[in-house]
C-alpha cells in the first residue's frame, strides 16, 4: 500500500483503463526472466568483457574478429531465449487496446516474438547483420553460425545491426519514441535503470507532456524520486500479470 492507503496496482490499473493510451518503455530487466542477464549485472556481459574494449564502434572497426568473441555470446544467448510472461502481458495489453506501442532498449526481439506489433527498437535488433562498408543487410540466421565470423558478399566482416557505444541512435526510432512519449497518456517504464542516454530522456519527455509515469522495477531508480507517479515493485512478469488480472476481472 502507498502512504495514502491506496493500492498502487489498482491505481495503475485505473489509469491504464481510463486513458487507454499507454506506451511502454522497456529495458534489460524485462528479459532477465527469459534467461538474458542484464549487461551491467553480476552475470552480465560487461562483467566478462570490458565494453570500451569490446562494444564500441571504434573497437569493431579496428578489431572486428575480437569483438565477435563477445558478439557471438550475445547472439547465442538472445537467439536461444523465448518470451516470458511480461513480454506476453504487454502484447495482451496491446491486443486489448490499453497499450498502443512498446519502446524497447533491448535487441533480443522478444516483444515481437510475444506478439507485440508496434515495437520501436531504440538500439536495433540482433536478428539483422549489416555491412558497414557496402551497407548490405542480411538476416543473422542466414550468415552466422556459432564460432564463425559472418562475412558480407564484399568480403568484409558483418556487424549486428545494433547500436554500439560511440554510434548515434538511428534518427527514425528516436523521433518515433519521442513522439510516442509526447502524446501518450501513461508511460509504463519496465526493467530499466534509466541511466543510458538518450533513452533515459523518454520518461521525462512523457512527464513534461502531461503523462502519468508508472514504473515497474523491484528497486528504486533515478526516476523513482521525481519522475515516477506510481512505483510497482516486483518482477516484470509478476506485476504485469497482476495488472492484467485487475484490469480485466
Amino acid at each position: 500500500m502507498r502512504a495514502d492507503g491506496r493500492d498502487p496496482i489498482r491505481e495503475a490499473a485505473r489509469l491504464l483503463t481510463e486513458r487507454r493510451n499507454a506506451v511502454a518503455l522497456t529495458g534489460a530487466g524485462i528479459s532477465v526472466e527469459s534467461g538474458i542477464p542484464s549487461f551491467r549485472g553480476a552475470q552480465g556481459l560487461w562483467a566478462k568483457y570490458d565494453p570500451m574494449e569490446y562494444a564500441t564502434l571504434h573497437s569493431f572497426m579496428q578489431h572486428p574478429r575480437k569483438v565477435w568473441e563477445m558478439l557471438s555470446e550475445m547472439v547465442s544467448v538472445c537467439g536461444g531465449a523465448t518470451p516470458n510472461a511480461a513480454h506476453k502481458g504487454l502484447a495482451s495489453l496491446e491486443e486489448k487496446g490499453v497499450v498502443r506501442s512498446v519502446i524497447t532498449q533491448n535487441v533480443d526481439g522478444l516483444h515481437q516474438a510475444a506478439g507485440s506489433r508496434r515495437v520501436i527498437e531504440y538500439h536495433g535488433n540482433l536478428d539483422e547483420l549489416i555491412c558497414v562498408y557496402c551497407w548490405r543487410r542480411f538476416q543473422t540466421r542466414d550468415r552466422w553460425t556459432p564460432g564463425d565470423v559472418p562475412l558480407c558478399d564484399c568480403g568484409e566482416i558483418l556487424k549486428p545491426n545494433v547500436v554500439l557505444f560511440g554510434e548515434p541512435i538511428p534518427w527514425l526510432p528516436q523521433e518515433q519514441a519521442e513522439e510516442e512519449a509526447r502524446t501518450c497518456g501513461v508511460l509504463v517504464v519496465i526493467g530499466t535503470s534509466a541511466q543510458v542516454s538518450p533513452a533515459c530522456d523518454i520518461p521525462r519527455i512523457a512527464k513534461e507532456s502531461g503523462a502519468a509515469v508508472v514504473e515497474i522495477n523491484p528497486e528504486d531508480t533515478s526516476l523513482s524520486g521525481n519522475v515516477t507517479d506510481i512505483h510497482l515493485r516486483g518482477s516484470a512478469s509478476e506485476v504485469l500479470q497482476r495488472l492484467l488480472q485487475t484490469i480485466f476481472t
